[in-house]
């Protein structure tokens, strides 16, 4: 999962094809115009009449004039409104790492910035769309909104904008085949037409041409789908078919719009033409949200009347008839539905009464998938694991729906939820984590091991919020069944919660001893941890107590960090790597070690960056600065006290929770004040507090693309840092590297390149030397910092 550096700054999410419209030039230059005047515009319309491609080629078109970016938030996948603050939170980057809600870390990142927002497929959240969107323009001037909808979301300062079908050729024969074309409905056929077979040509079939977007009524997405029947039948045939369809439809229900009859009856004609078992699954992809992969489907969707093996040729043959899309995700195809197509699917599954049964067998996939996530996080393939959940999100709350839907499924929620406790972790999703908790905790009662698990995680998050007085009790519940079990991995988890709580009141004494006490359980036990350990070995503890060690000025305190973080390596999950080293900086920066510590902490910062850790980074700048300060590059220091601060506020951290880190910014900031003077020490911190991520993590690494040129002076008291050129490598010691900071071991190296273990390990030894590296780690910090290929946008 690459992350993308100050000099290449997402500042949007658009797709690719994303400029690509046929016709609707009255229609953008209408909403240019609006937007320039309107925070709010809403797109409205029928179903396929093209609003979101119109809103998404606008959001393409206007990027220049939003200096922080144009985001586009696909709210078609999210059921419960509930979570609508951090789905659009998800879409930008910013985490909610506190009580704090995510419309508040949203209003804290946007004020300020010119951003635009493209909300689309509101009309299922309406009043939910309708809320958020208020309160964001009110506390945010900067912001526009520009929404998709079947109907207005009812805000005051709202305008409305309905969006028409594409523009028709006038009734009757005998217009010129240019003429016609020139139609926009006739265009998009035509596109549509010569895609399928690139020797249609529109002079002969004119007429056809235009008789069947009449018939539709110039909606876009019925155009589509009635061109995509060419691959079977004639224009003439499609046309004939196609009339006598509507004809049939439309008679039985004369109350609907008549647009809306248009549009049903050209979907359900593309269904019926599909054969049985096209059918059957076209109704069984629906339970799937924001797309699936062939294994899901295969897994869900296979069975009562479908073959396992079945499911590839019928996925390419609704592929082909437009019924599903398809695009690369990695190596691999994942496959999505139009909402429209998916929801009329949706209507026969229920029809059909199996519905229910289809939601159990994707509930059960997506809980093994989440076992296989929590097995697989203290590994080399964390990263992997993190971007399949964030691919797989949406499914993920469909499945906790379904769970959390049935008493007698919600221990299955249960465990999906802490099973998916590194993903929580690392998207800074705790608020999200805690509405699923607080539901499935209602349902889940007695003494249970899920039970047992889900308290100690829903313990854990909170006290990495500082939030004692929420963990204190869900500990004493912790405590009660792991005296109950006479369990030790039970106790172990029970004793790194209360030596987490000493550390936080200032006990580091008491800490270090309860800590010390689970890290020997694990050590101890090491071939007999329970599957779905919460802890996922003894990282959590060790890293615990050499914090608690270091700042307790414990003599074993460089040991335990030095343990933390072989444990972490030995793992090779990259995530902890970046731990560990940080709280060996820690160590040092409270032994007095300045440079070391300094360091310790871009190196920390470094693989971070690399699998986008953001968490990690928001406490390693802070710690950056006070090193820096303790250095005398004051002004260095300022702009890494206001970068950190904003990180903070980005990912919704607050110091006071952190009463040790509260303590240590309070002395750096009080000592820099005073040398720098009141005045120079906020024009830096507020410099700093400028920088987005990407700039402050480059501006922490003192990186050639630093974004803070008046510091230049200041940094001249910096000693020149040697660059070791990769030239210095061979190809295959740069390609050992590149493994190694990805977390693979020896072992595991030989195996991907044929060679032996010993010749793996020679060409290790070869690199550490050349390098004048002692460790893996410092291989991969500086893998990612000089060789590795730029991430791409």
């Amino acid at each position: 999962m690459a992350s993308r550096t100050a000099s290449r700054r997402a500042t949007d999410n658009l797709p690719a094809d994303s400029k690509d419209i046929v016709g609707r030039r009255r229609e953008a230059a209408d909403i240019k115009r609006l937007l320039s005047s309107t925070r709010l515009l809403t797109l409205t319309g029928p179903g396929g009449v093209g609003k979101t491609r119109l809103a998404v080629y606008m959001a393409a078109t206007m990027r220049r004039a939003f200096s922080n970016g144009v985001w586009l938030v696909q709210l078609a996948s999210l059921q419960d409104g509930k979570l609508l603050a951090r789905a659009v939170a998800e879409t930008l980057g910013v985490h909610d790492s506190t009580s704090r809600t995510s419309l508040d870390a949203l209003v804290g990142r946007l004020r300020g910035k010119q951003t635009l927002l493209v909300l689309d497929n509101c009309e299922h959240l309406i009043d939910a769309c309708a809320a958020f969107a208020d309160a964001l323009i009110r506390a945010v001037p900067e912001v526009r909104i520009l929404a998709t909808s079947r109907e207005a979301l009812g805000v005051p300062s709202e305008v409305r904008y309905v969006v028409p079908p594409l523009s028709l050729p006038p009734d009757g024969h005998g217009p010129a085949a240019a003429g016609t074309g020139r139609c926009e409905a006739v265009a998009l056929f035509l596109e549509r037409a010569r895609g399928i077979d690139p020797s249609f040509e529109l002079v002969a079939d004119h007429d056809g041409a235009a008789e069947l977007c009449r018939l539709v009524d110039g909606i876009p997405l019925a155009i589509e789908l009635a061109a995509v029947q060419l691959r079977v039948l004639s224009l003439d045939q499609i046309v004939e078919r196609l009339g006598d369809h509507l004809d049939l439809f439309t008679r039985g229900y004369r109350t609907a719009v008549p647009r809306h009859q248009t549009l049903g009856a050209t979907v359900a004609w593309s269904f019926e033409l599909c054969s049985p078992q096209e059918q059957t699954l076209w109704q069984r992809l629906t339970v799937f949200s924001g797309g699936f992969d062939l294994d899901a489907a295969e897994e869900v969707c296979s069975g009562d009347g479908l073959a396992r093996e079945e499911l590839l040729p019928l996925l390419a043959a609704l592929i082909d008839k437009s019924v599903l899309t398809s695009e690369r995700s990695g190596a691999q195809l994942r496959y999505g539905m139009l909402e429209l197509l998916r929801q009329y699917g949706l209507e026969r599954h229920l029809a059909g009464g199996s519905e229910a049964e289809v939601r159990r067998r994707h509930l059960d996939h997506y809980r093994r998938l989440s076992e296989r996530t929590q097995a697989g996080w203290f590994t080399p393939l964390q990263v992997d694991h993190y971007a399949s959940v964030v691919r797989e999100m949406p499914n993920f709350r469909v499945a906790l729906e379904t769970s959390l839907g049935d008493p007698a499924l919600a221990e299955t929620g249960l465990e999906i939820i802490t099973n998916l406790y590194g993903y929580w972790v690392y998207s800074g999703g705790f608020n999200e984590a805690r509405y699923w908790l607080d539901r499935a905790l209602q349902l889940v009662r007695g003494a249970r091991p899920a039970r047992f698990r889900a308290l100690a995680t829903a313990a854990l998050f909170a006290l990495m919020q500082g939030k004692v007085d929420v963990a204190t009790p869900l500990i004493a519940d912790c405590s009660a069944l792991a005296r109950d079990w006479h369990d030790g991995s039970a106790r172990a988890m029970e004793q790194c919660l209360s030596g987490r709580v000493a550390f936080l009141l200032g006990d580091y004494r008491g800490a270090v001893d309860q800590l010390n006490e689970a890290v020997r359980w694990y050590e101890e036990n090491a071939g007999a941890l329970p599957e779905q350990d919460v802890l996922q070995g003894p990282f959590l503890p060790a890293f615990y107590l050499a914090l608690a060690a270091a700042f307790g000025r414990d003599p074993r305190a460089a040991a335990f960090a030095a343990r933390c973080r072989k444990t972490a390596e030995d793992a090779g999950a990259q995530g902890e790597i970046s731990m560990g080293v940080w709280v060996s900086g820690v160590e040092r920066w409270l032994a007095g070690e300045t440079a070391a510590a300094l360091e310790l902490f871009r190196t920390s910062i470094r693989i971070g960056r690399a699998i986008g850790y953001r968490y990690g980074a928001a406490w390693a700048i802070e710690s950056l600065a006070w090193a820096t300060a303790a250095q005398g590059r004051d002004d260095r220091a300022a702009r890494l006290l206001g970068a950190a601060a904003s990180i903070r506020e980005m990912l919704g951290l607050l110091l006071p929770g952190f009463q040790l880190y509260a303590g240590a910014h309070r002395e750096c900031e009080a000592a820099v004040r005073e040398r720098l003077g009141e005045a120079a020490f906020e024009a830096a911190a507020e410099q700093g507090a400028g920088l987005d991520f990407d700039e402050a993590v480059a501006y922490a690494l003192e990186d050639p693309a630093d974004p803070v040129e008046a510091d230049v002076e200041a940094d001249k008291e910096a000693a020149p840092r040697q660059r070791v050129e990769t030239t210095e490598l061979t190809p295959r010691e740069l390609e050992v590297a590149g493994l190694i900071a990805q977390g693979v071991r020896n072992k595991e190296i030989a195996a991907r390149l044929v060679i032996s273990t010993r010749t793996a390990e020679g060409h290790v030894e070869h690199i550490l030397t050349k390098l004048g590296f002692t460790s893996r780690t410092q291989i991969a910090a500086w893998y990612f910092d000089r060789a590795a290929p730029p991430p791409e946008d």
